[in-house]
């Protein structure tokens, strides 16, 4: 059986999959270029950040890549990175201060950061490059800063999550959404930075520790918080506890104490359209030990008694802040015992996936050799160039341990190795064979599916029937009355009564010791099972008939083409689904394994060359009229049109987009159909679309000699008979709409008499 590995988001960009026309291509350090009127800048800079604050802004120009952007608001941020007596302070950019909807390729926000606490230079981004395989996470790279065309030096330019980030991840970007911000971090073992503990019902006791970012939402928060310190059986109605989870392996897997594990800050919480709340994780400049102080940590005896010396650093409990009331993101959601076991399988997956493996290292050298030069060219880094090599590998610095940098290589190889002893992290069950039936599901039936899963207690299939909704979870069995073959044979299955366009799914199997999911990065990442494509589903949109293109393929040769729509809110796969212009032949060309995403288009051109990029098929659509079928995966037709002659230079369409009737129009090459044409008839009167469904046009040219129409059906009864007059006009060309509702399928005759000839033609209804 066949199933597809989808990840959740699918703007999620890995390592190698950036455009290269991305603002956050890893491979290309950007260029940004800060103009301010004001020589003394920095003092205004330095005035507005410490009096104002966030709100402070000081009005320039930005250059981003060589395009300019007036009256940008600039100002510094962040705070244990940020100094006065610093020659290289973080800056954020607001593109649109001024001008609204100023954006650089979608971005208003430009937050950069100036690398202090990291003499290797690649802890943020080889961070970054890692969360975005389990969670939302933001895209991050680098970018030479130049003020009043004086280099600053080479900063981190990592997006920022704001109202544009949660649209693209979530679908909205209107709903609560606040940061974990405490306004004074307090260096203590008391818990005085309890962020999402409950405080009572007075919004203002909440305000020194969030930072709101929608226009509205504090009661929304605290009913979250209440839950999560007095409803802990209700905690999934109000967050996504998978995503949480996957925040906190992740801090403790890189060990980023910088986060709600350590001071309680630098995350976000956006609250999606099914009402949940979701973590997103911030900031990951001190990542891999290089920030060592928590409110919640007193390893050691003497002062400061808030800060982790290395050798602990490496061997911090994963489930120390079980003991601390004061973290109940974390402690609430653990006192489950299979969350908990969910939590370790996480931290298990980051290990084995990045660190144990070594792909950070071969990540983070790539990432290095990339900005090597500009790391020399930065006069105002905080560290040596020496210590840039040397700081991958090795503990830099200078004085005590507290004051030392530790190397990346050193404290991951201790972490690594600290971890694969730790309970939870072996004994896990062992998944494997997962297979369903039957291949292709059809909605309202039954779709089962089974797995192999070897010493377990028990296994749960969690399934969803499109992407933004919350999953469901079932049992799965080995008792011989779910598709699972002999009771006891470590097969299980279930069977889920389909609903929907699409189904995802993974599997979750746990014993007295340890847990594990398949695939192992879920929610993240789950299996697909692609229903029966039903009519509707995916549609032919518009087309272009043979020696009448506009739109030209990847060398310039003009083809007709076709466009394929997908007018749901799920992507679709369109694998074994196909294409013809012949009715005796369905399968003529059918899809490769291709995903067509939700409301998108994509476009088949109607020359099989396979020396020109896209796809290409091995169909004619011929300019003096056919035919074009869409088939499903059993190649069932789900969308067809019968067309006519072509008209220069103009397509034949959906109108309204998608769900349409098929007419003339102007070219909308993969974009919405908009406009409608009448078309100027190549012979005294023409008939479209034909074949046609419940409405058709008739063109007619002369209108001045023309007396009636006349339609009849096959056996000569009339459908619609009018003596028809027309003021003359300048045009010499009529339009006329007729109604067919209601018609039976078959052929129709439509006779014009004119004052000087008749004409017949035939049109199909079907």
């Amino acid at each position: 059986m066949k199933f597809i590995l989808t990840i959740a988001l699918l703007l999620n960009f890995t390592f190698c999959l950036f455009s290269q026309d991305d603002f956050y291509d890893i491979t290309n350090v950007q260029e940004i270029r800060i103009y301010f009127n004001e020589a003394n800048w920095r003092h205004v800079l330095d005035s507005l950040f410490t009096n104002i604050g966030e709100s402070g802004r000081l009005a320039g120009d930005v250059t981003i890549n060589g395009k300019q952007f007036k009256n940008a608001g600039i100002r510094y941020k962040g705070f244990s990175s940020y100094d006065a007596d610093n020659k290289k302070n973080p800056f954020n950019i607001d593109l649109d201060y001024t001008i609204e909807n100023q954006n650089y390729k979608g971005y208003k926000k430009i937050k950069l950061s100036n690398v202090i606490g990291d003499p290797s230079f690649v802890r943020e981004v080889l961070s970054y490059e890692i969360a975005r395989k389990y969670m939302p996470a933001s895209k991050a790279n680098f970018a030479n800063v130049y003020v009043n065309d004086t280099l600053q030096g080479l900063y981190t330019n990592v997006e920022a999550v704001d109202k544009i980030f949660v649209k693209t991840r979530f679908g909205s970007k209107s709903n609560s959404f606040f940061k974990g911000s405490p306004a004074h971090l307090v260096a203590a073992c008391n818990g005085a930075n309890a962020n999402l503990a409950y405080k009572g019902a007075d919004t203002t006791v909440y305000k020194s520790l969030y930072k709101m970012e929608s226009d509205s939402g504090w009661n929304e928060l605290i009913h979250l918080t209440y839950v999560l310190n007095n409803q802990t059986d209700s905690i999934a109605n109000v967050l996504n506890i998978d995503r949480a989870l996957w925040m906190h392996a992740f801090n403790y897997a890189l060990l980023n104490m910088d986060s709600y594990i350590g001071y309680s800050q630098n995350y976000y919480l956006y609250k999606d359209d099914n009402g949940i709340f979701n973590t997103i994780p911030w900031d990951f400049n001190l990542s891999f030990g290089s920030f060592r102080f928590s409110d919640g940590t007193c390893l050691n005896i003497n002062p400061p008694y808030y800060c982790i010396n290395i050798p602990n650093m490496k061997k911090i409990d994963p489930l120390r802040l079980m003991n601390y009331s004061y973290r109940p993101l974390f402690k609430n959601l653990l006192l489950n015992s299979s969350s908990m076991k969910m939590y370790l399988a996480h931290m298990r997956t980051i290990v084995n996936e990045n660190l144990k493996n070594a792909e950070y290292y071969t990540k983070g050298k790539i990432i290095q050799n990339i900005i090597n030069t500009h790391v020399q060219n930065d006069l105002n880094k905080f560290y040596s160039y020496d210590f840039f090599i040397t700081n991958f590998d090795t503990t830099t610095g200078t004085g005590d341990s507290f004051h030392q940098i530790p190397g990346i290589k050193d404290i991951v190889n201790g972490r690594v190795a600290y971890l694969d002893t730790f309970p939870g992290f072996n004994g896990a069950p062992v998944i494997s064979d997962i297979n369903h039936s039957p291949e292709y599901p059809v909605n309202r039936h039954s779709t089962w599916i089974t797995a192999k899963v070897i010493n377990t207690d028990s296994v749960i299939l969690a399934y969803r029937f499109a992407g933004s909704n919350v999953f469901s979870k079932t049992r799965m069995y080995d008792d011989g009355n779910h598709n699972d073959g002999l009771a006891g044979d470590s097969i299980f299955g279930t069977a889920i009564i389909l609903n929907g366009h699409t189904l995802q799914y993974y599997i979750w199997a746990e014993n007295d010791v340890a847990g594990i999911f398949s695939p192992e990065r879920a929610e993240y990442e789950f299996y697909t099972i692609q229903p029966l494509l039903q009519p509707g589903e995916i549609v032919i949109n518009e087309f272009m008939q043979s020696g009448n293109a506009t739109s030209s393929d990847s060398v310039n040769t003009q083809n007709g083409w076709i466009e394929i729509f997908n007018p749901t809110k799920e992507n679709i796969n369109l694998n074994h689904a196909g294409l013809t212009d012949d009715s005796e032949n369905p399968s003529k060309w059918t899809f490769p394994d291709t995903v067509i995403h939700a409301g998108k288009y994509i476009i088949i051109w109607d020359k099989n060359e396979n020396s020109l990029s896209g796809f290409h098929s091995n169909l004619q659509i011929l300019s003096y009229g056919g035919c074009l079928l869409l088939t499903n995966q059993n190649q069932a037709v789900i969308d067809s049109v019968f067309f006519t002659q072509s008209i220069d230079s103009k397509t034949i369409g959906r109108f309204p987009n998608g769900t349409g009737y098929f007419t003339y129009m102007v070219p909308s090459f993969s974009k919405y159909n908009y406009t409608v044409v009448t078309p100027v008839p190549t012979s005294d009167f023409t008939i479209f679309p034909n074949p046609a469904k419940d409405i058709f046009y008739i063109v007619i040219e002369n209108k001045a000699n023309l007396l009636s129409i006349d339609i009849s059906d096959i056996n000569g009864r009339s459908m619609i008979r009018a003596d028809v007059s027309f003021s003359r006009g300048a045009s010499p060309v009529v339009c006329k709409t007729i109604d067919a509702a209601g018609w039976n399928k078959g052929v129709y005759f439509i006779k014009i008499i004119c004052s000087d000839k008749t004409m017949i033609k035939k049109i199909v209804i079907c």
